[in-house]
Parts: structure tokens; C-alpha cells; sequence
């Protein structure tokens, strides 16, 4: 059974290379529901020892989350390297990590050996009777053709299970395709990811990296992919530059036109409700028990959001069901 947890938001999941002392520093000003520190893909292997010490110290000396950043996570290396045993050893136990995310996770195998050895490492943590419980999250990078073929496996792998992560470019090289703006070459994966995630009821479907971020242009291209993506299913989106985050954590909130349909569909649920009306109609549609459980979904995320709920549900206060 995977992890599950409705206050988990990662509408933007960020990417600060942990070679770089200044990018440390800076990301500690940033505002993002996620900042995952990468031990991985920007840090040759020479580098990857002195990184790896630059953010243990880097998190230590950190007394509290910054209040502008929802989650702490990092990115170690794949559990089919030399350096995996290692990041794990000297960030597990810190206990400013919220979630670790794994990459190259080719079988449940990958997330069977990452919970052991994050039990292990934090064991206080893991301890249901611990009064430290506090379990670190697992995000997983699916890369490949033989991950998306074992999604149902990988997804029923651990209970530290938080979310699912495509990496578009990993994914075309193990094809041998080429990425291209439609993303057409992804349909499938991508569909198959946001679909195991949903079945699973994990938290996150983080969609690819936009790998376009400068100028109009790169801004644009942005837009787009998280339009489509949200479209798709996914509720986040993997961000390699700092200016890439408020127009993704923008376009994966839930719009001002959504939010107000779902407050008004809301209040006119409960008050149907009281009149013991299972089936009414808003706006001349039908409404019945999913599409009110889709506007409940969505109020609650808004709230997460930092969307002002309750100021639309005084506004909307006399809505009634028809």
C-alpha cells in the first residue's frame, strides 16, 4: 500500500544541483512546494563526494523548513550505482529530509531496497510508536520502457510510495526516439504513468521536464506543456530553473473560474443534501456524486493553494441546487 496524503502539494518540483554552494544558498529564498536537491544527473562522479558533504552541512545547518517551501527532498543516486549506499548513509537520518527521490527505478525491487535502507538508516522515523514517527516519502523517476511496463508492481512496492516522476529525456534515449514539441512520442508513457499513479492513490504525477526556459519563447513553451500535462492528469511538473516555478505552480493551481464553480457546486451539494436529494441539477447540468466529489477536490486543493475559500463561500453563501 502506497503512501497517502491529501496535504501533499508538489505542483512544482525544483531541481537545485547540490555541487553548487551558492544555489544552496539561494534556494533557501525560493518560494516552491518542492525543492529536491540533486546528487544525480548535474554532478559528475568525481563531484559527487564533495556535493554530497556540501549538502549534508547545507541541511544541518538549516533549524527549519524555509516557511516559503513546502517539502525538502533529494535526489540520490540510483540504487544500481556506487554512490546510492553512500547518499543514503549520510542524508537518511537528517531530519530535515521530507522525501527522497529515486531515480532510474526499473522494478519494485529498486523501492524495496530504498525502504529497507531508509528503516534502517532513520529508524526512529519508521518506528509507528516512535513519538519521532515521521516516515521519509518516496518519489519515483520512471525512465524507462521496462518501468512503465511494471507500474503496477513499482506502485505496490512500499508504503513510502508518495508519487511518480517521468523523465522524458532517459526514457527517449532508452526508445531511441527523439523528444519533439508535440510530445506525441510520449503519449503513451505519460498516460500510463498519471493512470498507475491515480489507481495507486499516490499523491503526485509529476510530469516532464520543459527544457526551454529563456525569453518569451521558453515562457510560452512552459505554458503549454503544463496546460497539456494538467489536461493529461498530472498534478506537477519537474522545474530546472528557479523562473520556471510560479508559472508552473500558476497553471497546476486550480484556476479562479474552477475554484468559483466548485464553491457554488459545494454549497448547493450540502444544502441538497439536507433536502435529501442524492441527483439535482446546477447550471443546467445534471449533478451527482462524482461531480460533486470532483468540486470537493478541488476546494480542497484551492485551500492548499493558498486560494481564499472562505471569502468565495460568503460570497456564495445563498447558492442553492436547482
Amino acid at each position: 500500500m502506497a503512501a497517502k496524503s491529501s496535504s501533499v502539494l508538489r505542483r512544482a518540483l525544483l531541481y537545485v544541483p547540490a555541487s553548487s554552494p551558492r544555489m544552496l544558498t539561494k534556494s533557501l529564498g525560493l518560494a516552491s512546494d518542492n525543492i529536491t536537491y540533486d546528487l544525480e544527473d548535474s554532478v559528475t562522479p568525481a563531484a559527487k563526494p564533495h556535493a554530497r558533504n556540501l549538502l549534508c552541512t547545507h541541511l544541518r545547518n538549516l533549524s527549519s523548513r524555509p516557511p516559503s517551501v513546502s517539502e525538502l527532498a533529494v535526489r540520490v543516486n540510483a540504487v544500481s550505482t556506487p554512490y546510492a549506499l553512500d547518499d543514503l548513509s549520510a542524508l537518511a537520518p537528517l531530519p530535515q529530509i521530507d522525501a527522497v527521490v529515486l531515480p532510474k527505478v526499473n522494478s519494485a525491487s529498486d523501492l524495496t531496497y530504498l525502504t529497507d535502507a531508509l528503516r534502517h538508516l532513520a529508524p526512529e522515523r519508521h518506528n509507528p510508536s516512535s513519538e519521532h514517527h515521521n516516515p521519509v516519502k518516496i518519489v519515483a523517476l520512471i525512465e524507462s520502457a521496462r518501468a512503465v511496463t511494471d507500474l503496477r508492481e513499482i506502485c505496490a512496492a512500499t508504503p513510502l510510495l508518495s508519487g511518480l516522476i517521468f523523465a522524458a529525456e532517459d526514457f527517449a534515449l532508452d526508445l531511441s526516439i527523439t523528444r519533439t514539441p508535440s510530445l506525441s512520442e510520449f503519449l503513451y508513457a505519460r498516460s500510463a504513468i498519471v493512470t498507475a499513479a491515480r489507481a495507486a492513490d499516490l499523491p503526485s504525477a509529476i510530469d516532464l521536464v520543459c527544457t526551454s526556459y529563456k525569453g518569451e519563447e521558453g515562457l510560452a513553451r512552459l505554458e503549454e506543456e503544463c496546460r497539456g500535462g494538467k489536461a493529461m492528469g498530472f498534478n506537477g511538473k519537474q522545474c530546472i530553473h528557479p523562473s520556471q516555478v510560479e508559472t508552473v505552480q500558476r497553471l497546476f493551481a486550480p484556476t479562479e473560474k474552477e475554484v468559483e464553480w466548485a464553491v457554488r457546486c459545494t454549497i448547493a451539494d450540502e444544502k441538497a443534501a439536507k433536502a435529501g436529494r442524492g441527483a439535482w441539477t446546477f447550471d443546467g447540468a445534471m449533478i451527482d456524486a462524482p461531480v460533486a466529489g470532483k468540486a470537493k477536490a478541488i476546494v480542497d486543493k484551492a485551500r492548499r493553494c493558498g486560494i481564499d475559500v472562505d471569502d468565495l463561500r460568503h460570497k456564495w453563501k445563498d447558492q442553492e441546487p436547482e
